[in-house]
């Protein structure tokens, strides 16, 4: 146990604290496809500034990814997907840039305003009809990737174009974990570009990469056809949730 706290520089309730963490989202992306790294940004950013999340996330999203991506591949919208993915490659270094720009307590504010933000509208059922084009095509990859450079969570901006476009839910969740796994691959060669991916979070990575794909083996159990109409709800009412909270508690302490 000490080991395992001394390679990821966290106290034991912190390192506990953490495992439950990324072993409920990766049940909640087993299930959903996505919101892996919204759901632990959005409650561990409170122990791990953004900065150190980033890296240590991009292990846990290939995690989820390799265990998921033969349904990925299967149920995607490939051509979409490819273009979403083109977009994420020009938008990631901007997102990255201004994460190690901002100091740790912005950095924490901005990532947890942005998944209010689009977890909220999608709530909202807001739909934006000009994103079922080409422009709107790259533009969402764009956005999506400096979401994701600057609070890992442009999964969710990439389901504003699936919602746009009617998407059913197979569809949707298949797009979205073969989206995040090609997005995974060209992330890293940034992140490394950038010096973000460092040997903490590549030890962090590694060690939480087993709870993760654990959560995330039990919750593509989850998923059948008759819940698929209400894994959405369930997911954006719980990021809007614990991102009010980590707010709060950030803006407080």
């Amino acid at each position: 146990m000490i080991w395992l706290t001394d390679i990821t520089s966290l106290t034991a309730s912190e390192f506990w604290i953490v495992t439950a963490i990324v072993f409920l989202a990766g049940l909640v992306r087993g299930f959903s496809g996505f919101a892996l790294s919204a759901l632990i940004m959005a409650t561990a950013v409170v122990i791990l500034p953004p900065v150190e999340l980033i890296p240590m996330l991009w292990w846990l999203e290939m995690s989820a990814s390799l265990l998921m991506i033969k349904e990925g591949f299967q149920d995607a919208d490939r051509p979409t997907t490819y273009g979403l993915v083109i977009g994420n490659t020009v938008g990631w270094p901007i997102g990255l840039w201004l994460t190690v720009s901002l100091d740790v307590a912005m950095s924490k504010i901005v990532a947890l305003t942005i998944i209010v933000v689009l977890a909220a509208s999608q709530l909202a059922k807001v739909r934006l009809g000009f994103l079922a084009s080409k422009p709107g095509l790259y533009g969402t990859g764009i956005v999506a990737g400096i979401v994701s450079g600057l609070a890992h969570v442009g999964g969710m901006v990439v389901a504003f174009y699936v919602l746009a476009s009617n998407a059913p839910a197979r569809s949707m969740r298949g797009s979205l974990v073969l989206y995040l796994f090609l997005g995974s691959l060209v992330s890293l060669f940034i992140q490394l570009a950038f010096g973000v991916m460092d040997m903490s979070g590549v030890a962090r990575g590694l060690v939480f990469a087993i709870p993760t794909m654990i959560g995330v083996f039990l919750g593509q159990k989850l998923f059948i056809e008759r819940l698929a109409p209400y894994y959405r709800p369930f997911c954006l009412t719980l990021l809007c949730v614990l991102a009010s909270a980590g707010l709060i508690r950030t803006a407080v302490s």
